[in-house]
């Protein structure tokens, strides 16, 4: 529950503007896209709709503590922990638990053409981290020890430099 005094904090008015205006922009996406064939993964893939639902429940989770091993909310999240539980609470899809295994889930796309949703995974040979595209370039993800879960733009000066792949369930 949101406290009255928490909503004249100009910074957390500032953070639910920016997260309400992306919910309806993925909204307003997800209705002009068709759904996709089956994934690699050898379920169904998910619909725009579902894209834009597990792009919708990582924002909400930003903020959240960063701990290795961690795959709830409570408990704080590693990289691979916060994808596995956006996904199956929000589409009720099993993700790998690790970020290797990840790497050979769902299907490849070209980065070009990612959506809101997608699995976007760093690192060359095997990737070593990865996060959730929630669309106009920018990802959630859980980035380290200390940290917390935040969100980060692909074309910012680290993540530029990474290699990258894009998965879509």
């Amino acid at each position: 529950m949101i406290r009255p005094d928490t909503m004249s904090n100009p910074r957390f008015a500032s953070t639910l503007i920016r997260l309400l205006s992306t919910a309806a922009c993925l909204l307003a996406l997800g209705c002009a896209s068709p759904p996709l064939p089956v994934s690699g993964s050898g379920a169904a893939a998910l619909s725009a709709e579902q894209s834009n639902d597990v792009a919708i429940h990582a924002l909400g989770l930003v903020g959240t503590p960063y701990r290795y091993g961690g795959n709830t909310p409570d408990g704080g999240f590693d990289c691979s922990g916060l994808i596995g539980y956006v996904y199956r609470k929000s589409v009720g899809q099993a993700t790998p638990r690790t970020v290797a295994r990840m790497a050979a889930f769902g299907r490849p796309v070209p980065v070009s053409e990612i959506r809101s949703g997608d699995l976007v995974l760093f690192g060359a040979a095997t990737p070593s981290h990865a996060g959730i595209y929630v669309g106009e370039g920018r990802f959630v993800h859980a980035p380290s020890s200390g940290g917390e879960v935040r969100l980060d733009r692909l074309d910012g000066i680290y993540w530029s430099r990474q290699p990258t792949q894009v998965r879509r369930l």
